[in-house]
């Protein structure tokens, strides 16, 4: 039994045409440029639709934050990775330059700080129902006077 590993791709090639050095040289070199134009035909192509990806990255991006269009040059100028974080964080960056607001913390006010405040004071002391329960339990639980005189002094 022979293990033969072979593809039928040999098997188009006519046997009958007896090719000698120079033929299947000057074939091959024939093939070669025709694949060479083929792939410089698709990456023309890829780059092509790669730069248009980018640019309508970066418009949408603008449209949705009210930007003039023609910032876009300078946005694919500066980025070569572009999608829609590296431009948000570059109109960040450069909101000055077009007079946008970037969005920032708000201003708490002082009396509502006071009120926070306030109530935190307030509620870190407060019995909770988990540990109303808890104490209830302690106190049922007790076995003696003296536990629940401690429980008492728990609390205070």
């Amino acid at each position: 039994m022979s293990n033969n590993y072979w593809e039928d791709e040999d098997d188009d090639i006519d046997t009958n045409e007896v090719l000698d050095g120079n033929d299947l040289v000057k074939k091959l070199r024939k093939a070669k440029r025709s694949d060479e134009k083929r792939i410089k035909e698709l990456s023309e192509q890829l780059e092509g639709f790669l730069k248009e990806k980018k640019e309508n990255t970066v418009r949408q991006v603008l449209e949705k934050k009210g930007v003039n269009a023609k910032a876009a040059r300078l946005i694919m100028k500066d980025l070569d990775d572009v999608n829609e974080e590296t431009v948000n964080s570059w109109l960040e960056d450069n909101a000055d330059l077009f007079g946008i607001k970037t969005a920032e913390a708000p201003e708490v006010d002082k009396k509502n700080l006071a009120a926070l405040r306030n109530q935190d004071v307030l509620t870190q002391g407060a019995v909770t129902p988990d540990r109303a329960e808890d104490f209830e339990m302690r106190l049922n639980n007790a076995s003696s006077a003296e536990e629940i005189l401690g429980l008492l002094r728990s609390q205070e």
